[in-house]
């Protein structure tokens, strides 16, 4: 048998490199170049003459590169555990931004005040039945003071009366209540010996001209309503004399026998208003209320007014007080919210204001006259885009608002991605080098295989070679490498197997032709 006989299986170990991996029955992946099966991590014995032949690696490069393949590994696993351990944190920090409540400041004032009460019994109620939105409550001496909360930032919602001086950025949310003006005028006691009722002085609002008006609440905002009022009836406010008189002192109102007529803002229900029209009738006789009958052109001057009617009984059913309808302006107090709040936070609390309206109720019963504005009527103040688009049905939905996020984290995704795969690119620069420096070793050995002068170095370069093809697979099980450098690795693997077989041949045939030479000429010689 020839050499070329006993060796078929080298022949066939060199054909077209196509890396496939299998487990053995030790629990190891082969790989399969070609039709030959090489072990993931194998390690090929170097013969001394190998040894002597190999120039590409020493003992102490080949543990060397291994260690730094061992590290590059680490530092690799080590960073995706890192990015792993950012993008977790990341989501976790923006799940919790999005799902926490917002919490708003509301300047409410003065403390005790039916405002006051309404507006804590709102934060009671969003704080045990809203997971979006919480009240801050801020106490203030009153609505002046709310308002410039507001305007300088440090408030995010105010409560305050539509006719007060406005900061330029607040625009209303919803209407806590409205306060009608309730103007009357004394008709006098009848005397002892006679039982009919003497007839009022005072018929009109025209009538008050050189009058004196006894006002009921100190804010300054009432007297400026007054002189609108009386400006409209053709009076000169200057030609009425104005007195104030706090909400506790209702019974000095009535005592009162310089004032001529009295004034109260508030709602219909008001306890307030009830009660001074009950004292002044006791004290100083049946009340004629006066009909503001300019009440549309005061609207139509100064939309912050608006034009509204008093109903009959609504402060006595027996005798009817009034007896009859009574035209009148009224003003609304007012959520007000700074124009800059995020649309989707004064959407949500318009929502829940609403949905909790009759919970606030229970706890306060001025929340009963919280209504929504109305979007038709001409106000100097407008309404707040996020409580405009819930009453109009038109606000927008999640993707509406953050689809240009959705799409901005495609767009980062893609950046981060190709960032990692030019780090990852980066991180094994080494292992791509050494894959180059293989290629070339080998092409190196070509040119050895095909000087060789023995069976001997061309096993050991065959060995080498094996060493070189069991580097790359690992480099390539690792992913240092890619399927494209495979592939060059290829052509010159199939140089080399070329050349080895050539050259094997090539000997064989020489030692074929050395045995026939010494067989022919041992024929020849005669025997002795």
């Amino acid at each position: 048998m020839t050499l070329a006989e006993c060796r078929p299986s080298r022949r066939r170990a060199w054909q077209a490199f196509r890396p496939r991996t299998v487990v053995n029955q030790d629990g190891r992946q082969d790989v399969m170049l070609g039709k030959t099966w090489y072990p993931a991590k194998r390690e090929a014995p170097r013969s001394a003459a190998a040894a002597a032949m190999s120039s590409s690696e020493s003992p102490s490069q080949t543990t060397s590169d291994a260690a730094r393949r061992e590290r590059r590994r680490s530092n690799s696993l080590l960073l995706v555990l890192a990015v792993g351990f950012l993008v977790f944190g990341a989501a976790a920090g923006a799940l919790y931004y999005a799902l926490r409540p917002d919490v708003l400041r509301i300047a409410v004032g003065p403390p005790g005040s039916d405002d006051h009460k309404v507006i804590q019994a709102m934060a009671d109620a969003f704080g045990s039945e809203s997971r979006t939105i919480r009240l801050a409550p801020i106490k203030t001496e009153g609505a002046v003071e709310s308002l410039t909360l507001l305007g300088a930032g440090k408030a995010d919602l105010a409560v305050g009366r539509g006719d007060l001086e406005m900061p330029a950025a607040a625009q209303t949310v919803a209407v806590l209540r409205k306060n009608f003006v309730v103007l009357w005028a004394p008709s006098g006691l009848a005397g002892k010996s006679s039982k009919r009722k003497s007839p009022p002085k005072i018929k009109e609002v025209a009538d008050l001209a050189g009058r004196r008006v006894g006002v009921i609440g100190r804010t300054a905002a009432n007297a400026a309503l007054l002189r609108v009022i009386l400006s409209a009836a053709g009076v000169q406010a200057d030609k009425v004399a104005v007195t104030h008189f706090g909400t506790e002192q209702i019974q000095e109102l009535a005592r009162d026998h310089t004032l001529d007529a009295f004034m109260a803002v508030g709602p219909l229900d008001s306890k307030i208003t009830a009660e001074a029209v009950v004292a002044t009738a006791r004290a100083r006789g049946e009340p004629k209320f006066l009909a503001i009958e300019t009440s549309e052109a005061i609207a139509l001057k100064h939309p912050r007014y608006e034009s509204e009617e008093i109903p009959p009984s609504v402060f006595n059913a027996d005798p009817a007080w009034p007896d009859d309808k009574v035209e009148t302006v009224s003003v609304s107090h007012l959520i007000v919210a700074r124009k800059t709040l995020s649309e989707t936070t004064v959407a949500a609390f318009f929502r829940q204001l609403f949905a909790v309206r009759q919970t606030i109720a229970r706890l306060a019963p001025g929340a009963a006259h919280i209504t929504k504005p109305d979007l038709e009527k001409d106000t100097e103040l407008q309404v707040h885009r996020g409580a405009a688009a819930v009453i109009d049905g038109n606000e927008r939905t999640f993707l509406d608002r953050y689809g240009d996020y959705f799409w901005f984290g495609l767009l980062l995704l893609s950046g981060i991605g190709s960032a990692g795969a030019w780090l990852r690119r980066y991180l094994n620069r080494d292992e791509r080098e050494d894959n180059t420096s293989h290629r070339k070793r080998i092409l190196a050995m070509v040119s050895s295989a095909r000087t060789a002068e023995s069976n001997q170095e061309l096993l050991a370069l065959q060995r080498e070679a094996d060493a070189i093809i069991a580097e790359t697979l690992e480099c390539y099980d690792d992913g240092a490498i890619e399927g494209e450098e495979l592939a060059a690795f290829e052509l010159v693997l199939d140089l080399l197997s070329n050349a080895i077989a050539e050259r094997r041949a090539a000997l064989q045939r020489a030692t074929l032709e050395t045995v026939r030479g010494a067989v022919a000429g041992h024929g020849a010689t005669p025997r002795g």
